[in-house]
């Protein structure tokens, strides 16, 4: 059979990027304050990360919290000598013994406090290292042939009738879908449909450039005007991002290995900025320290971007064709929810099932499947991939990641879930409460149009989908102008 067609690290995914610079409530590791070590340990082990980071978080809060006693203790016989001070000046008697102690006690409390700050800075560092709690519905498995499929579509289009059957894990599907004779991928179809040129875009932009040509450009404007409209009609609200960020907004969003990996750098006027992967960072950016009125909830969001990305672990792989590319364009589901009554689970299960309808009305076969403990993210609670087929391969390729990062974005942008701090006093409550961001692909539209060409292929060119018609100025066609390449060319 063959082997499984996922591709680690294929995904798309907008939650790479949020990876390690967010964080737990540290309360979570408090037993003494309600929390559950014990569930945070579990979750690690799901991740199937060998590390004993929760204990080294703990030993070192306890160390941090003496420390602080000791600081808190400092400042108050700090307080008192002062009014000892200021007792004797008033009286008119000799403060100057009392003045010293003063000064070498304020020595001490400004070296308890730096050594204070060393303790709580490297907890957070070893915090930030820590995944979200996985959620209980995540199958447990470090093996990405062991995805749960969930749902398929269009089955009936991939496999004869006599091979259809439930599938419960993507291993079990691949090894049945097999290539369809005669249909050509789009590594093939692309250059016969005259609608982009990679050879001459690696000429131009360097490894992985390419130029969009004709019904190229205006078969990928369709799925951008398509995408925005779709999202429109189901309330989320159209945001087209900056396409670059200072670092130190980037910095919320993106962990720093990503910096050199796969962000771009640009230099111009003032600082350098980093090119944007995908319009989550810029949307999630555009919340940082922001208090969120829950009756404002849920807010949703249809971003629209050009992306940029290295791509650096991908050296070797889709290196013909448009399917991996350094520069795309892509439709973005981004959502904020309260953090009560489950509302983040309901709106998860309604951003794929958004997805899911958007790739039914384009007639592609999918399958969505609930990923694997071990494959998250450390920002991702949960996540589904929809998996779109391509017949001129046999295997389903992710055009689809919609993760539930709960509040552990959030905390790290300080979104704020409720009242101010000014007014939660007045009414006496003093607890910190985080929104939940999730996020989801709709469309990365070179990718989908890969999809696209593999599905609408005739011997004469490709059909053009119904519901992209209209975005094409009726166009149903559009032509080969050049022939399939030589079997021995392939």
């Amino acid at each position: 059979p063959r082997p499984h067609s996922r591709v680690h690290g294929d995904d798309l995914g907008h939650h790479h990027f949020t990876s390690r610079v967010t964080m737990l409530d540290i309360n979570l590791l408090r037993s003494e304050k309600g929390g559950n070590p014990d569930l945070i340990r579990e979750s690690q082990k799901r991740r199937f990360v060998k590390d004993n980071l929760v204990d080294e978080v703990i030993a070192v809060d306890v160390e941090w919290r003496q420390a602080q006693f000791q600081v808190d203790n400092l400042r108050g016989d700090f307080g008192k000598l002062n009014k000892e001070i200021a007792a004797k000046k008033k009286a008119k008697e000799d403060a100057d013994d009392l003045i010293a102690q003063s000064k070498s006690l304020d020595e001490k409390i400004k070296s308890a406090e730096a050594a204070c700050d060393a303790l709580i800075s490297r907890r957070d560092e070893i915090l930030k290292k820590i995944g979200n709690v996985v959620h209980d519905s995540v199958p447990v498995s470090d093996n990405e042939d062991l995805n749960a499929i969930v749902r398929v579509d269009g089955l009936d289009r991939v496999l004869s009738a006599d091979k259809i059957k439930e599938f419960k894990t993507v291993k079990e599907l691949d090894e049945v879908a097999a290539k369809v004779p005669g249909k050509l991928s789009h590594v093939d179809l692309v250059p016969m449909l005259g609608i982009a040129d990679w050879e001459k875009g690696s000429a131009t932009a360097g490894n992985r450039g390419y130029y969009l040509i004709g019904d190229g450009v205006l078969l990928n404007q369709a799925l951008i005007n398509y995408g925005i409209s779709f999202l429109a009609a189901r309330e989320y609200t159209p945001l087209q991002t900056p396409f670059f960020m200072q670092k130190e907004a980037m910095s919320a969003v993106a962990q720093l290995a990503q910096f050199d990996e796969e962000l771009y750098k640009v230099s111009g006027e003032g600082e350098d900025k980093y090119l944007i992967a995908t319009s989550e960072q810029p949307i999630a950016a555009w919340h940082r320290n922001v208090w969120v009125d829950p009756k404002e909830l849920p807010k949703k969001y249809c971003g629209y971007s050009t992306c940029f990305r290295k791509e650096v672990g991908s050296h070797g792989r889709d290196t013909l064709g448009i399917f991996r590319v350094h520069q795309f364009e892509k439709i973005e589901q981004f959502c904020v929810t309260t953090p009560e009554d489950d509302k983040s689970w309901e709106m998860l299960e309604s951003m794929i099932a958004c997805s899911e309808e958007f790739y039914r009305s384009l007639g592609i076969p999918y399958r969505v499947i609930n990923i694997v403990s071990g494959a998250l993210n450390d920002a991702a609670a949960k996540k589904y991939d929809l998996e779109a087929f391509f017949p001129g391969s046999g295997a389903f390729r992710e055009l689809v990641s919609c993760s539930n990062c709960t509040d552990y974005q959030a905390r790290r942008l300080e979104t704020r879930y409720g009242q101010s701090s000014g007014q939660k006093k007045q009414v006496g409550q003093n607890v910190k409460s985080y929104v939940h961001m999730l996020n989801a692909t709709l469309t990365a539209t070179e990718r989908t149009l890969c999809c696209l060409v593999e599905n609408y292929q005739t011997d004469k060119g490709m059909v053009v989908p119904e519901v992209l018609r209209p975005f094409m100025g009726g166009k149903d066609f559009i032509p080969f102008v050049r022939p399939a390449p030589a079997a021995d060319k392939k």
